[in-house]
C-alpha cells in the first residue's frame, strides 16, 4: 500500500459544495486514474429546497456521476457549522483513514462586499485546516496513524482573491453539469427563480477566461507551490 490511500479527498460544508466548487476537478481527476473521496460536515437541511434526507440521497447520486467515493456525512449543523477541537478529531480521523496527498476545503477567510463568504463555509476551511494538522501528531487522541497531508487548496474564493491556479474541466463539462443537477432540490427547484446551473456555469467561464480556456475551476494556494521543472507550468 502506497503512502496514500486517496490522491484527493474534498471537504464540504454542504451536500453540494463539493460539486459546485471542484466537481469537475474530481472528474478530471478520477479520469486520470486518481482515487477521490469527499467528505460532507452538515445535512444542508436548512437549504431552501429539500429535507436532510433528500440531499442525502442526491450525494450518492453526485458520487456515483462524478466516479468518487463517500468517505463520511456528518450532521454538524447547516448555518451552525464550527471549528471546535470535536469536530477537529473526527475529521481528523477521517484523513488519518483515507491518507490523502491533497485535500480541498473552501477558503477559510470571510471576505468583504455583497458576496461574503458563507459561515458555514468558512468554518469548513479552518476546521479541515486544523484537522489535516491533528492528524499528523503523534500524540493526538484519535485512531490511526499519523498522516501528514502535502497540500490543502481552497474554493469559494471570496471577493477580491484571485486563483492561484485554474483546472481545466472543458473535457468534462457536462458531466460535471451532470453531477451539480442530481442536486435537484437545490439546482433544478421550479420553486426558485434564480437559474443556478447558468450562474455556476458562468463561473466557470470566468475561471476558464482567467486561464485561457474554456471552463475552469480556481483554486487558492496559501502556502507557494514548489516546482522543479518550470515548463511544467505550461503543461496541462
Amino acid at each position: 500500500m502506497s503512502q496514500f490511500d486517496y490522491d484527493i479527498i474534498s471537504v464540504g460544508a454542504h451536500p453540494d459544495d463539493v460539486e459546485v466548487g471542484t466537481g469537475g476537478v474530481l472528474i478530471d481527476a478520477v479520469k486520470r486514474g486518481y482515487k477521490c473521496g469527499l467528505v460532507v460536515l452538515t445535512k444542508g437541511e436548512m437549504g431552501t429546497g429539500g429535507t436532510a434526507e433528500i440531499r442525502e440521497e442526491e450525494i450518492e447520486e453526485a458520487a456515483g456521476i462524478m466516479g468518487v467515493d463517500i468517505l463520511a456525512t456528518f450532521d454538524w449543523g447547516d448555518t451552525k457549522l464550527e471549528d471546535n477541537y470535536n469536530h477537529r478529531l473526527a475529521l481528523a480521523e477521517i484523513i488519518r483513514k483515507a491518507k490523502p496527498k491533497i485535500i480541498l476545503a473552501p477558503y477559510p477567510q470571510v471576505g468583504h462586499g455583497r458576496r461574503q463568504s458563507h459561515p458555514d463555509h468558512v468554518a469548513c476551511g479552518i476546521i479541515s485546516i486544523n484537522a489535516a494538522n491533528l492528524a499528523a501528531l503523534k500524540k493526538a487522541d484519535i485512531s490511526g496513524e499519523p498522516h501528514l497531508t502535502e497540500r490543502i487548496f481552497h474554493y469559494f474564493l471570496p471577493p477580491g482573491v484571485y486563483p492561484n491556479f485554474v483546472i481545466n474541466i472543458t473535457p468534462y463539462f457536462d458531466q460535471w453539469i451532470k453531477a451539480l443537477s442530481a442536486h435537484r432540490s437545490q439546482f433544478l427547484n421550479p420553486e426558485k427563480s434564480k437559474d443556478y446551473i447558468d450562474n455556476l456555469m458562468q463561473m466557470a467561464r470566468s475561471f476558464g477566461q482567467m486561464s485561457r480556456c474554456k471552463y475552469g475551476q480556481g483554486f487558492a494556494a496559501i502556502e507557494p507551490i514548489a516546482i522543479s521543472n518550470i515548463l511544467n507550468l505550461t503543461q496541462e
